[in-house]
């Protein structure tokens, strides 16, 4: 998709992130293969960069190629990130082995702890996900 598709009538207040990449086009692909993203907005420059705006069930994100002429760096450019993605879903088990199964390196496996079942890899582009959802209350906590 290369129109964006909401209008300004009725724009509600949202916080989106916006994840420096490197090699935009394959980290489109990535999170489509891993969290089942669709593409809301796509502007692929003459210079192979990529601005894209995802949505994984309804919640959107942004990314780009990396402009360090803008400050704008990737993980891989800086040696890690300053912020975790907390991906909330209904299944996050299913989600984490898929992630994995496209190239996600596992930080910590599935548990059940503080109250959610949660599990964190990292991505091919250096940014790391948490992947999980609340517990019911009656769920013991280890």
């Amino acid at each position: 998709m290369t129109q964006f598709s909401e209008t300004t009538d009725n724009q509600k207040t949202t916080i989106a992130p916006m994840l420096s990449v490197r090699n935009g086009a394959k980290a489109v692909d990535f999170y489509k293969a891993a969290f089942d993203a669709t593409e809301l907005f796509r502007l692929d420059a003459d210079d192979g960069t990529v601005v894209a705006q995802l949505s994984v069930d309804g919640a959107a994100f942004w990314l780009a190629d990396e402009s360090p002429e803008h400050k704008n760096f990737s993980p891989e450019s800086v040696g890690g990130g300053t912020v975790r993605i907390i991906l909330t879903v209904e299944d996050p088990d299913a989600v984490f082995k898929r992630a994995v199964a496209v190239g996600a390196t596992i930080v910590w496996n599935m548990t059940n702890e503080y109250g959610w079942r949660i599990g964190r890899v990292v991505d091919p582009f250096g940014h790391h996900w948490e992947i999980g959802k609340p517990l019911p209350e009656d769920t013991t906590l280890n």
